[in-house]
């Protein structure tokens, strides 16, 4: 799998991932993790006084590349295995490391990390070393 780097593009997104954690962050009094507010907007957990932003925050996330893609004529490319038992496994993963965690790579790696939380930084850095390792196994020992 290729894989291009777009210095503006990213640094684009990264400046529209911080902004939407602000806004959040001052529209509902708490931090932007999405792993959290899934968590809280799905039943046995749901809290019906968030429910509303919550679910407007998902849909945000999931129609913005949409927006992005018509408004700027950017073709959005997304690539990833057509390895079923993998991508099942990966999915798992991330939900037990994120149960595990206490958070995901939004709320620990953007929010916790700007307000220097130990807990969060530390988090991120087990998440990018173990990430890596993943992508080079992945990659370069099994092909996937």
């Amino acid at each position: 799998m290729q894989t291009e780097f777009t210095p503006f593009m990213s640094l684009a997104g990264g400046l529209l991932i911080g902004l939407a954690a602000i806004v959040f962050m001052l529209t509902n009094g708490r931090m932007a993790g999405v792993s959290g507010i899934v968590a809280k907007s799905l039943p046995p957990s749901s809290d019906a006084s968030t429910f509303p932003q919550d679910v407007m925050f998902i849909i945000g996330l999931a129609v913005s590349p949409l927006i992005l893609s018509n408004v700027f004529d950017v073709e959005i490319i997304q690539s990833f295995s057509a390895n079923s038992l993998l991508l099942g496994s990966a999915g798992f993963l991330v939900g037990l490391g994120a149960v595990i965690g206490n958070g995901c790579t939004s709320g620990h790696g953007v929010c916790g990390i700007s307000i220097l939380s130990v807990r969060s930084i530390t988090a991120t850095l087990i998440l990018m070393v173990i990430g890596s390792a993943v992508v080079f196994v992945t990659r370069h020992v099994v092909g996937g």
